[in-house]
């Protein structure tokens, strides 16, 4: 079952990927102007949307669940690079220059998944993707939560690691719901 997951998981991620490149060269990197806190509620109105749909029933605006869902990954990574870019780092960046920065962050996370995934077997597949929109926006409020500390913790882990985990179950929801046909 876990080598089924990693190629989901792959498949998944290649599909987030190429839509993080072609917007890069559509858009460049105007998110690089953003501070991690407009990044983490850019995220959070992505999955609160998410869970309206889910919980209303209907949608009037045509963007999928799915695409939401690829939105809090990428988001996520975004994230991620600009935790980890120099605040000197220039604002406009190539797509070449961001895809290993992308594939360093989403294999990572991917190690985390496989960790967590040794120690909970996969027991995210028994899980409703309602259930983990949730766990997905209580993730965002303790990621508001720290950024309200100034990223300090006194127990808890930090901001990438819910980072991480809102892409990981981002990504199981994709696989529940048939995104990936691996």
């Amino acid at each position: 079952m876990e080598e089924q997951t990693i190629g989901e998981y792959k498949e998944v991620i290649k599909a987030c990927k190429d839509i993080f490149v072609k917007k890069t060269k559509d858009y460049g990197t105007a998110w690089r102007i953003l501070r991690l806190s407009s990044i983490t509620d850019q995220i959070f109105i992505k999955a609160q949307r998410i869970r309206s749909i889910q919980d209303k029933g209907t949608q009037k605006v045509g963007d999928d669940i799915a695409g939401e869902f690829i939105g809090i990954i990428n988001y996520c990574v975004i994230a991620l690079i600009q935790m980890e870019l120099d605040e000197n780092a220039p604002l406009e960046m190539d797509a070449e220059t961001l895809e290993p920065l992308y594939d360093k962050h989403v294999r990572q996370t991917r190690e985390l998944l496989e960790n967590k995934n040794h120690d909970y077997g996969e027991a995210w597949r028994d899980m409703r993707v309602s259930s983990m929109t949730d766990i997905i926006l209580m993730k965002l409020l303790r990621v508001k939560q720290i950024e309200d500390n100034q990223g300090k913790t006194i127990i808890s882990e930090g901001i990438d690691a819910n980072y991480m985990d809102m892409i990981n179950y981002s990504v199981f929801c994709l696989i529940l719901m048939g995104f990936a046909k691996s």
